[in-house]
């Protein structure tokens, strides 16, 4: 857990900089399709986050709750990240 915790916050720090930057290009009236490719790549920053925190849950909080007997929870964990992915 400790591992992925410093992967996430480096990459959390990344975008903070790269939302920073982004500040920094409309202020300056950077051309709109260079903000446009920045903010495209901060989505695609996003959603490596979202995908290694879901690998990190499936694998140890849901397999928990699993071998605990909380089937229903995982279930439930499992359909409401599959239906926050799809959005």
């Amino acid at each position: 857990m400790q591992a992925n915790k410093q992967k996430l916050v480096r990459r959390l720090k990344i975008l903070e900089g790269q939302v920073r930057g982004l500040q920094n290009m409309v202020n300056n009236d950077t051309y709109c399709v260079d903000i446009i490719t920045q903010t495209s790549a901060i989505k695609q920053g996003l959603s490596n986050i979202e995908d290694l925190l879901l690998e990190g849950h499936l694998g140890h909080c849901v397999v928990n709750q699993i071998k605990n007997g909380q089937t229903d929870k995982a279930t439930k964990e499992i359909l409401k990240v599959y239906q926050l992915k799809r959005k």
